[in-house]
């Protein structure tokens, strides 16, 4: 039987690769291990979703990925740069190019409108055109339902819209990595349905890799691959197995 010649060229990239990654912290005298060892690929367009006790690490674990902190030890490659490499500001531009975040609480300016809230990651990349940034922020909130509520301010946005604002924030960019840190934890159930419905509709339609740190069973079994962090190791569940 002949082989089928593998093609590297052909073959899918990870746009996430953490080997041995390791947390550790020191708590006076006491050294505290919050995860050891891990090793975990994510590929492009996926949706993975981390879950995991109050505790257990995995918001930790979250902000390693995103490269917001560094491991204590490990080796971790996100979007082809190994961030154990890099700088803080050498990190800041990776975050610029390549990832959004969504978080439980928001994290709206109040005195901006919706629209100017969406504009401001776009305010830090080197060529900020307003005209330009201001047409794309505004075709996001159209994207997430909000293109009436543009010129209105946090403080009298409903909890879901304010998240609305926040995904498409986090999507101006266009970045191929977002990360959701409990992204429906502040919201009702109904609201909290539909914030996840539009996650997974954006994720399809635009092919941005979607990392999930939640409390919620329902929402992590929605994913493509599922894990688990618990004492200090990330166990994949099988979905649907």
């Amino acid at each position: 039987m002949s082989q089928i010649p593998t093609d590297p060229s052909i073959l899918p990239q990870a746009i996430i690769s953490a080997q041995q990654l390791t947390q550790k912290i020191q708590l006076g005298s006491q050294e505290l291990c919050i995860f050891e060892q891990i090793n975990l690929e994510i590929f492009a367009g996926e949706q993975v979703a981390i879950t995991g006790r109050s505790g257990s690490g995995k918001s930790t674990l979250l902000g390693i990925l995103a490269t917001l902190d560094q491991a204590s030890a490990g080796h971790l490659k996100v979007c082809g740069e190994s961030i154990e490499q890099l700088n803080e500001e050498q990190r800041a531009v990776v975050r610029l190019k390549h990832i959004g975040f969504v978080f439980q609480s928001f994290q709206l300016l109040p005195h901006l409108t919706a629209l100017e809230n969406v504009m401001l990651p776009l305010r830090l990349h080197p060529h900020f055109h307003y005209a330009a940034a201001e047409k794309k922020a505004h075709a996001l909130l159209t994207k997430v339902g909000l293109a009436r509520q543009a010129m209105q301010t946090p403080k009298v946005l409903s909890g879901g819209e304010q998240q609305r604002v926040a995904i498409a924030r986090a999507l101006v960019s266009e970045p191929a990595i977002i990360f959701a840190d409990e992204p429906t934890g502040n919201l009702d159930g109904a609201t909290a349905t539909e914030i996840e419905r539009l996650l997974f509709q954006l994720n399809r339609e635009l092919g941005t890799t979607l990392i999930l740190v939640t409390h919620d069973p329902q929402l992590a079994a929605q994913c493509q691959r599922h894990y688990e962090l618990a004492d200090g190791q990330l166990i994949e569940h099988r979905q649907g197995g």
